[in-house]
């Protein structure tokens, strides 16, 4: 996903709540029939069901209210799936957002940590003790919403220009904030005086302009890079800024072409455009005004089990962070999630650490899905319906 723009993503056209809302009705409407979402409990009655657990019937507290959403207390018998979670895979995502906790949180965290080495039942029965479940909704009481994904793609790149190796990453530019926004996509290629505040700025070259789009729409990725000397090593490029510039998806502008909806995953089919109308790619590039910046990080052994940092500014976990607007869902809150799909059937803990341009209104998530091919391959799969519970200290 683009940071904090983003994925995009990686990346759907963008929609207001209540269009995300219309979408996701849709979308279940053509998928398979399967058992239904749980239904919603009116604000502030406790209705246990069957497997109820302890202090389920007990009075709920009152609706909370964030900027964009509202928390409605439920039991945690409405949380599907609960009994079924692998809870330890997550508590590596609980542990690094404690790197940064927030005020609700700070005073959880030790015993987060020292949680990480118990049983899952354990873990279980103090989130039970520890926490309260919220349904997560719009203002309007709107709880079910759209779930996409993005991921951490991985690019051969040099450092040095030519052997098929033509396209550029750039570090922000020093003059990025004298103008905004900056110069779009079109004008970067074209104007003497963009061109002029990036030179000397590139970080490496990558081997084919779709895939440097895809990294400019995810936000972040991993360089299998070519030194120099002729050594190779694996380095990160985290986001660093954008032009400001609106972001056009170019499957939507390829699509308004008349050139069809392109499969997933759209890098791949969008390369075999490409390849097909080399003379139409340069406009296509231009349709997305929206150019990304990025820096170089080192990627030692510990950093190449995690994602890039996220919002919250914690590195992210495969599959178990996501990103949130921060008006409905504060950084670092662990959420219950629940989608079920085509691509995916998520009932799991998840941590927010992440937001992006695209990810507005009070039940919309990306799911990180993590680094790589069969990563990227689900991320351009997953846009379905979506529920969010909160999971706050009582």
């Amino acid at each position: 996903m683009q940071y904090p723009t983003p994925h995009v993503p990686h990346v759907p056209a963008w929609r207001m709540a209540s269009i995300i809302a219309i979408a996701a009705l849709l979308a279940s409407c053509a998928r398979p029939p399967g058992p239904p979402m749980p239904p919603a409990n009116a604000p502030g009655q406790a209705q246990p069901a069957p497997g109820a657990r302890p202090g389920d019937a007990a009075a709920l507290p009152p609706v909370k209210f964030q900027s964009k959403s509202r928390w409605v207390p439920v039991a945690w018998a409405e949380l599907p799936g609960f009994e079924d979670d692998a809870l330890f895979e997550a508590w590596n995502a609980w542990i690094k957002s404690c790197e940064r906790p927030g005020p609700a949180f700070a005073s959880l965290c030790a015993e987060v940590r020292r949680l990480s080495i118990s049983t899952g039942q354990e873990q279980r029965d103090w989130m039970l003790s520890r926490l309260q479940p919220y349904r997560v909704e719009s203002l309007q009481g709107t709880a079910e919403g759209l779930l996409t994904s993005y991921y951490e793609p991985v690019l051969k790149a040099s450092r040095q220009p030519g052997a098929g190796y033509d396209v550029p990453l750039y570090r922000a530019p020093t003059t990025l904030g004298n103008r905004k926004p900056w110069f779009s996509r079109q004008e970067i290629d074209l104007l003497p005086e963009a061109r002029a505040a990036l030179k000397g700025r590139e970080i490496a070259w990558v081997g084919n302009a779709v895939e440097v789009m895809s990294l400019h729409i995810q936000g972040s990725g991993r360089l299998n890079i070519i030194e120099a000397d002729g050594s190779q090593r694996m380095v990160r490029v985290a986001y660093a800024g954008t032009n400001e510039q609106p972001f056009r998806s170019v499957t939507q502008w390829l699509f308004d072409q008349g050139e069809g909806k392109m499969a997933a995953p759209w890098v791949e089919s969008t390369k075999a455009w490409a390849f097909k109308n080399p003379q139409r790619v340069q406009q296509m590039l231009w349709s997305n005004p929206r150019y990304t910046f990025f820096q170089e990080q080192p990627l030692t052994e510990l950093d190449s089990a995690f994602g890039p940092k996220g919002a919250q500014g914690v590195p992210l976990t495969p599959g178990r962070s996501i990103a949130v607007d921060p008006g409905s869902i504060p950084y670092g809150t662990p959420v219950w999630m629940a989608s079920r799909g085509g691509a995916a059937n998520l009932q799991k803990l998840v941590l927010a650490q992440d937001t992006g341009s695209a990810i507005v209104g009070a039940v919309r998530a990306d799911y990180f899905a993590g680094t790589g091919i069969d990563a990227g391959l689900l991320a351009s799969r997953v846009n379905q319906p979506l529920r969010l519970w909160a999971l706050w200290p009582k």
